[in-house]
Formats: C-alpha cells, structure tokens, sequence
C-alpha cells in the first residue's frame, strides 16, 4: 500500500515539474520530489518482497515479481527521463 502512495506523489510531482517548466517557473523542488518518491517507490515494493520471502509466500513471489520487475524497470526509467527533460531542454535553449 506505501509503494502506492509514494507512486502516485511521484506521478502528480512529475506533471507539477513539467507544468513549472513550461509557464517558466521554478522547476527544481518537484523535480526533487518526483525522483525522490520514485526511488521511495521502489524502496517500499522492495521491502514488500521481503515480506513475502521472510513468510516464505513463494507463490506471491513467483506471480507477481517478475512482472513487478518489468513494470519497475520501465516506470523508473520513464521518470527519470520526464524529471530530468526540464533541465535538458533548458541546457539545449542555452546552446542556441
């Protein structure tokens, strides 16, 4: 349920970071939040897999981890990359 939690903040911070780029205002601190909260995300379905192996729920594991992991791997990318588009496309202004 925390892995929830800490997803959907880093979702909205996401959308909040790319609203404040795009109306020119300060950026950063969402910026922040959203990658913090994804990295809390994942810290959190971490230790729900833990929880799972220390009570031996291996069918828990075998159903739902391998998908978990796909789905992790592509929505932390997607964030950093979402995250960080602000300060590239800042840096890209400057260079022209």
């Amino acid at each position: 349920m925390l892995f929830m939690i800490f997803g959907i903040i880093a979702i909205v911070a996401t959308f909040i970071n790319l609203y404040m780029y795009l109306v020119g205002k300060d950026y950063k601190l969402a910026m922040a939040i959203g990658l913090s909260s994804t990295a809390l995300t994942l810290c959190s379905e971490y230790r729900l897999v833990s929880r799972w192996v220390k009570v031996e729920d291996w069918s828990a594991v075998g159903d739902v981890v391998p998908g978990m992991e796909r789905a992790l791997w592509f929505l932390t990318i997607v964030s950093i990359i979402l995250n960080l588009a602000p300060i590239l496309l800042e840096k890209k202004e400057r260079n022209n």
